[in-house]
């Protein structure tokens, strides 16, 4: 087969850039050696901001560039992206209220903020802000910010691709690649079927934390640059605080942690930057991780934790374009594009750094890159250009869930609720003619039904249990053990091959 574009890696880079390519008119093929957002753009700390604490070290245009993208990505996805206000208590011996002040006022006004309200000063003694603090936290500032379901977005992505055009081969792996002629040979390796051969016009090289590897390795070429690869983990507890707030903690190392409302019962708490040596793959959080989180919970929150707190944890490699900085922390989040077309031969833009809120704007800027290779291309097109299921009157969740209870009455409050923040006005092709609860198939617990299963199976290329629990969802917090093995034995019993994929046989 013969494509305009390859992209290698589905995560955030990978499929934004396949959705854009394929939006612009060009054939693409992504392929990615396990699932969807299974490595760094699962792991994030569910994000979409500016990076306040990036003004410190004068990266000023990432920052401005991020808070631009913010409301943006606000407008594109409203049921898996909405506000969230930030409480910053303030530490004298960390950082001068004044410095706060004044980095507040240019996070207010660097990107243009237009629904996002801007930040200010705040008492805590007798306010709902303070009431989970230690007392002599006294004063704070708030500001704003924005939550995504980060494993989400790569899928809408994906999703809108596929919809124009792309094809999605997930679990395949880019085994080699070399130039013939104006093109590149491809061969891939799906874990399920035999290898294959493929053209293509152009490479991208997304692959994340296996940037360097995949151009030195299976495109053998030589490159200047290269990654520092940083490993953040998280923590999640039983809920630390009432309201939907979160907090924003400063620490004596200048480190900053983020405590934040995680699916209703729990808080999330990350993350920590340590320095990753071995070659890139699965990670786990150290005990000396989790001491750090908790001391810097304990720092500020009248009930302490302790290891035994914690409920589930997870961690992640982020590959950082590596501009030789001294510590982790001090690495910056930009991320650089590298062409490498030797003599007008077949390019391959290789992906270093980045960050989740600025993927759509490095997709844009990526195939600005590639123009010249693709004059027949269309322009950019992806600002405001809604992901699927994201077309809600007023970037409205809840007036979707109250629709969805109308129109389906024996839905629950919280399922009707869930399913609108995380399918969007998809929700009703899950729904379909279902008249009750027992329409929707077999329950395997919290809210998860087989017609839900049986949606991600077809149209969002889910294949086991992990996939389904832990980054279509986060479902695995709340369903019981019995229920997991039974949604596994599900999957096993049904497994035919996803229809997106048929589609691309």
């Amino acid at each position: 087969m013969e494509f305009d574009l390859l992209v290698v890696g589905g995560g955030v880079n990978g499929a934004g850039v396949a959705r854009d390519a394929a939006g612009r008119g060009l054939s693409v093929l992504l392929v990615e050696q396990n699932d969807l957002a299974s490595a760094t753009s699962s792991a994030s700390t569910k994000l979409v901001h500016g990076g306040l604490r990036y003004l410190e070290y004068y990266e000023f245009k990432l920052v401005r560039e991020a808070l631009e993208e913010r409301e943006t990505l606000l407008a594109m996805a409203p049921h898996i992206i909405w506000p969230l206000r930030f409480v910053l208590p303030h530490a004298h011996a960390t950082r001068p209220a004044w410095l706060v002040r004044l980095g507040l006022f240019l996070y207010d006004h660097l990107g243009g903020r237009r629904r996002l309200p801007g930040s200010r000063g705040l008492k805590l003694k007798g306010s709902p802000e303070g009431a989970a603090l230690r007392p002599q936290y006294r004063k704070a500032f708030a500001y704003s910010d924005c939550w995504v379901d980060d494993a989400r977005l790569v899928t809408l992505n994906a999703m809108d691709a596929h919809a124009r055009g792309a094809v999605i081969q997930t679990r395949t792996k880019l085994v080699s690649a070399h130039r013939v002629g104006a093109a590149w040979e491809a061969r891939l390796k799906p874990q399920d079927g035999p290898e294959r051969t493929v053209r293509a016009r152009a490479i991208v090289n997304a692959a994340g934390p296996w940037v360097s590897d995949v151009l030195s390795g299976a495109l053998d070429v030589s490159t200047g640059s290269g990654t520092r690869l940083i490993k953040g983990s998280h923590i999640v507890v039983p809920r630390l605080f009432e309201g939907e707030h979160a907090y924003m903690l400063q620490n004596p190392d200048r480190r900053i942690v983020f405590a934040i409302p995680y699916e209703d019962r729990f808080t999330l708490v990350g993350t920590t930057d340590v320095a990753w040596d071995a070659p890139p793959g699965p990670a786990q959080i150290t005990a000396e991780e989790v001491d750090y989180l908790c001391e810097s919970i304990n720092r500020y929150f009248a009930r302490p934790i302790t290891a035994r707190d914690v409920t589930w944890s997870y961690a992640g490699v982020r590959p950082l374009f590596d501009d030789n900085a001294d510590s982790a922390s001090a690495v910056t989040r930009d991320y650089v594009l590298e062409v490498d077309a030797p003599q007008a031969q077949a390019p391959v833009l290789s992906v270093f750094g980045g960050k989740i809120t600025t993927y759509r704007h490095l997709a844009d800027q990526a195939m600005n890159r590639l123009g010249a290779f693709f004059p027949d291309a269309g322009p950019s097109w992806t600002r405001g250009a809604v992901l699927p299921g994201g077309d809600l009157p007023d970037l409205d969740r809840a007036a979707l869930a109250l629709a969805l209870r109308a129109e389906f009455p024996f839905l629950p409050d919280d399922l009707a609720l869930r399913l609108a923040r995380s399918y969007g006005t998809r929700t009703r092709r899950i729904l379909a003619n279902a008249r009750s609860l027992a329409d929707l198939g077999e329950d395997f617990g919290a809210g998860l039904h087989a017609a839900e299963v049986d949606y991600l199976v077809a149209e969002e290329w889910a294949r086991t249990a992990e996939d389904v629990l832990y980054r279509r969802s986060k479902l695995g917090l709340h369903i019981p053990p019995e229920g997991a093995v039974r949604l596994e034995a599900y999957l096993d019993r049904a497994r035919v091959t996803p229809s997106v994929e048929a589609l691309e046989a």
